[in-house]
């Protein structure tokens, strides 16, 4: 799916305004089904750490490789930690261990294949029966890397992650706007959130002035991985298939790279083989780099994948004494 234009804030101009109004109605009923759906729920309690990695908003906010990131820091602790997810657009309903070398986005996710090469990850629709199954296969603890709005599976820490560029939209609840839930609402269940990027909307501000001020804002900024140093000047054919493509895009402007002509795709695209000979071709017209994300470059069909370099990622943390003050307080939940 592809975020309207008018769910961020200040796009669309009027019209754009007047149709998030008219679809308000909509938003607030959703908003009351999620409300009631956290009220009534009763959470299973694991015998080890959940941690939660979630977001407000529909659309990538970069919580997966805040996930990757998180895992990295507690398994310095030799605690063997575990990612459970619902794998969003694959087919299997789970709990099943993925598997990078057999199983492909199709069954699991994109977001599931790339958590599996650095940690045991599961997928599974029932978040409970995935959580006992990875518990009952090592877990000592569990990330996840969705599910903050899913009351099933008590948590040890949420931690809200927020696209500084993005912030919380236009303010409205879906289909008016990108929200989840009332940002008040999730604010109370975190503690803490992730601001990725330049705070372009005053997000921060806006938390400490809300209804939980004396939450911790973690500040941080992805940064290209080692293979960027590569790409400094060079001609490039962009295209991505992430909530936010221009992210990606600016990315690439801002190690220097030449961008002849960028591709947006809505995200989690599944890319035709003849999407992607169509960019290695105009990439090869104008003698240019056709280059994607690591996320979308598990969508490409394996036998083209190889002819498209991938630019990955990696997570800086502005202050990480107050990160490590935060994990500090899973300690407290040892079982």
């Amino acid at each position: 799916m592809k975020a309207p234009e008018f769910w961020e804030s200040g796009k669309g101009g009027a019209p754009a305004l007047v149709l998030s109004l008219l679809l308000s109605p909509l938003g607030w009923a959703y908003g009351a089904l999620t409300r009631l759906r956290l009220k009534a729920a009763r959470p299973w309690r694991a015998t080890v750490p959940v941690i939660c990695i979630g977001n407000l908003t529909a659309g990538g906010a970069g919580k997966t490789p805040v996930a990757l990131n998180i895992a990295g820091r507690i398994r310095e602790k030799w605690v063997n930690v575990h990612f459970v997810s619902r794998g969003y657009g694959g087919r299997l309903a789970g709990p099943v261990r993925v598997d990078p070398e057999s199983h492909t986005f199709r069954d699991v996710g994109d977001e599931a294949l790339l958590l599996a090469r650095a940690c045991p990850t599961w997928v599974g629709r029932d978040r409970v029966r995935t959580c006992r199954a990875a518990i009952e296969n090592g877990a000592e603890a569990i990330i996840m890397d969705d599910g903050f709005q899913n009351p099933g599976v008590a948590k040890d820490l949420s931690l809200l992650v927020v696209d500084g560029a993005y912030g919380f939209g236009n303010g409205r609840m879906i289909p008016a706007g990108p929200l989840r839930e009332p940002v008040a609402q999730g604010l109370r269940r975190a503690d803490a959130v992730i601001l990725i990027g330049v705070d372009s909307h005053g997000t921060q501000q806006f938390i400490a002035n809300g209804a939980n001020k004396y939450i911790p804002v973690l500040r941080a900024h992805v940064k290209p991985g080692p293979e960027g140093k590569e790409l400094i000047g060079q001609p490039v054919v962009a295209f991505a298939g992430i909530g936010h493509p221009q992210k990606f895009f600016n990315t690439l402007l801002d190690l220097g790279c030449r961008i002849l002509k960028a591709h947006p795709f809505p995200d989690h695209h599944r890319f035709s083989p003849g999407e992607v000979e169509a960019i290695l071709r105009e990439a090869g017209d104008v003698n240019a780099l056709p280059i994607t994300t690591e996320k979308d470059s598990v969508r490409i069909a394996p036998q083209l994948a190889d002819r498209v370099k991938v630019l990955t990622i990696r997570l800086e943390w502005e202050d990480e004494t107050t990160l490590d003050t935060v994990l500090q307080s899973l300690e407290c939940h040892g079982r």
